[in-house]
């Protein structure tokens, strides 16, 4: 009786860390996995044993922003993303509402363990959330991408703190974080085009939806001449600016050509690869330019 008690319970806490972790598992691949690099290469020291730090800040983070963006609308996930947590009908929105302002302090305290500036980092994101989703900043696509930027550039700045051994982040960490972000501004509308169809029926205004035409040929520029102008700033050699460049016209181009909305999930992927690319070799050039003579 007694052990049989223990097993269902065992089963209904390994259900809500599932529940928890589906709240982010989108993002994996997107966010988790390219910010961390980011991380642990910007670090201004680099330990193996601390190195486990970095994505977990990085993870506490982006769950409290996915729970506040996940009960938004929870109808149009029921359309688009119906694995998710709520639509799935793992968790109900008001419970997950709950759990969305516990993060705000959770990930406050987490970010004590490393200091003011983790702390800083936290609180503007935090901030940012609100405004992204609560307070609409979602809904156009020029302002979408802007805070997204920001958001991405708080996570890259919390993640290097917590990542190294001295709780902190150099100048050519922050130069760097603040290059990626402006990066995102210009060219994360990548990650709409395969959701245009849910937001045209929401409503909400994005530069897909907006500009559609223009913001796919904006994406067959703007990656490759992103990747000349990192690469002349990196001072790389022939061979790797010219594949560099190749790689992200070839990004571009699918935006361009191909369109459906399983092209532009897997558009979006490659778009991925493009962004971690570009954060560790841009941190490695400025690591470089920042060394004390």
């Amino acid at each position: 009786m007694f052990s049989q008690a223990l097993t269902v319970r065992a089963d209904s806490i390994a259900r809500h860390f599932e529940t928890v972790f589906l709240f982010t598992k989108n993002d994996i691949r997107t966010t988790l996995i390219p910010v961390t690099i980011f991380a642990l290469s910007a670090a201004p020291k680099y330990n193996p044993a601390h190195a486990w730090n970095a994505p977990l800040w990085i993870w506490f983070h982006l769950l409290q922003f996915n729970i506040a963006n996940q009960i938004q609308d929870p109808e149009e996930d029921r359309k688009n993303k119906p694995s998710r947590p709520i639509p799935a009908g793992r968790i109900s929105v008001d419970s997950a509402a709950d759990m969305r302002w516990i993060m705000v302090p959770v990930c406050l305290l987490l970010s004590l363990w490393y200091g003011t500036q983790a702390v800083l980092a936290s609180t503007v994101f935090a901030a940012l959330t609100i405004w992204y989703n609560e307070l609409g900043g979602d809904k156009m696509g020029l302002s979408k991408n802007v805070l997204t930027a920001i958001l991405y550039g708080c996570l890259e700045v919390g993640g290097t703190v917590a990542g190294s051994p001295d709780s902190c982040i150099d100048q050519a960490g922050a130069l760097a974080a603040a290059i990626s972000s402006t990066i995102y501004a210009t060219t994360l509308h990548a990650q709409d085009f395969k959701d245009e169809e849910g937001d045209r029926l929401t409503g909400r205004r994005t530069l897909p939806t907006m500009f559609p035409k223009a913001a796919r040929f904006s994406m067959m520029f703007g990656l490759p001449l992103w990747a000349y102008a990192l690469s002349r700033i990196w001072k790389t050699d022939a061979l790797s600016t010219t594949a560099f460049v190749l790689y992200s016209a070839f990004v571009g181009a699918r935006f361009v050509i191909y369109k459906t909305v399983g092209d532009d999930k897997q558009s979006c992927k490659y778009y991925s690869v493009t962004g971690g690319s570009s954060m560790v070799f841009e941190y490695a050039e400025l690591k470089v330019a920042f060394v004390p003579l």
